[in-house]
């Protein structure tokens, strides 16, 4: 793959002479959604699949970039002076948005640099391709430039491109999990502390199966911003008697007992998905600790009733592909993971079952809705890294 890449890069930029290779994953969540702006905690791990880089420094200050998921848009240009979003750069504003973090943050990065991108993850499905870009190019950058800083404050500077240079209100979530991510294990991470800890998956006889509805979203145009308003709105209702900073620090019963104060029915829903769904993610990691797949899965499936019911971020394809998932023989658990609006579910499936699996499955998803989702049995990787 890498060899092919350099070979690509020769083609498109003239030659290969000192380019470097560098990789950065997709994520899945497997519990804890919309919590991670909320304070509370989130379960993600990195995936094998993700964005490839392949990239040399250039001596005058113009930043070349080409990506082979987007060829027909060839090589985008500007110059490091000149970083603004633009909407014909399409997918090149994130890399640039990062260019722009790093020098907010105090990094000056004065001289450009060529990038060859290839993406393995399935574009707008939800699973990070967006923050995948982000965290390759600062892995890019640091070495390039030659930069001190750690994967954490990589993560964050990725995360300030997403929120202020791209306007997507994003928690950190995405950025973290592909930044730390670690094979064979998911990481539960505190959002409003950023403390974490790694929990190995062992799921000995099952394994993650993604689908992807392959309903197309635009995460920056869809209701996610107007979700985290609510929830700001219902947090600050509760802060009129509630000495907290975020939804993450209430218990269920804490929030039952305070709920009252929140004006809004539809905001009161939102937070009740916030509170609960924190609490589920700490009782998910504690049954996989006891090797419990029963309570994990179940508390999965609460996860996605939540989502639907409280925080109304399913739709159509995302219910019919987990409702079907539900029924089949050998799930342990469904849900869908990320954004929500279309993207993908991630389901937990004993290993001799997932064929029937993807084929019942699939072939009633098709008959209900019109088009095919897309399967992938997923393997748990490292996160993002220069390769050698």
């Amino acid at each position: 793959m890498i060899n092919e890449l350099i070979l690509d890069f020769e083609k498109i930029f003239g030659d290969k002479m000192g380019v470097e290779a560098y990789f950065a994953p997709g994520r899945v969540n497997l519990i804890g959604e919309y919590t991670d702006f909320n304070g509370g905690h989130v379960f993600p791990c990195a995936l094998t699949f993700g964005t490839y880089a392949v990239a040399r420094k250039r001596e005058d200050k113009l930043v070349r970039l080409y990506s082979k998921n987007f060829d027909q848009l060839g090589i985008i240009e500007f110059n490091v002076d000149e970083l603004m979003n633009k909407k014909e750069h399409g997918w090149a504003n994130y890399p640039k948005g990062v260019i722009w973090a790093f020098n907010q943050e105090g990094f000056s990065i004065e001289k450009g640099f060529e990038v060859l991108f290839y993406g393995d993850i399935p574009n707008g499905a939800g699973l990070s391709s967006s923050a995948s870009i982000e965290v390759a190019t600062s892995v890019v950058i640091k070495d390039l430039f030659n930069l001190d800083l750690d994967m954490i404050k990589m993560v964050q500077i990725s995360k300030l491109a997403e929120n202020k240079f791209i306007g997507v209100n994003c928690g950190i979530m995405d950025q973290f999990a592909i930044g730390m991510g670690k094979e064979n294990c998911a990481v539960l991470l505190d959002t409003n502390t950023l403390k974490y800890i790694y929990s190995e998956i062992d799921l000995v006889d099952a394994s993650i199966v993604i689908a992807n509805t392959n309903k197309r979203r635009g995460l920056a145009d869809s209701k996610y911003n107007e979700r985290r308003a609510e929830c700001e709105s219902a947090l600050k209702d509760l802060q009129s008697e509630l000495n907290i900073k975020s939804l993450g620090e209430l218990t269920e019963e804490e929030f039952e007992k305070n709920k009252h104060l929140i004006k809004n029915n539809i905001d009161a829903k939102r937070a009740k998905h916030a509170v609960y769904e924190n609490q589920r993610t700490i009782k998910a990691v504690e049954a996989l600790k006891q090797n419990d797949f029963e309570t994990f899965g179940l508390l999965m499936n609460a996860s996605h009733v939540s989502l639907r019911d409280d925080f109304e971020v399913t739709g159509e394809e995302l219910d019919t592909l987990v409702e079907l998932s539900w029924k089949q023989k050998g799930v342990i658990g469904s849900r869908m993971t990320g954004a929500g609006f279309g993207g993908c579910t991630v389901s937990i499936v004993k290993n001799d079952c997932i064929d029937d699996f993807i084929k019942n499955v699939g072939e009633a998803y098709a008959e209900k809705i019109g088009y095919g989702a897309s399967f992938y049995v997923a393997k748990i990787g490292d996160g993002a890294r220069k390769l050698s």
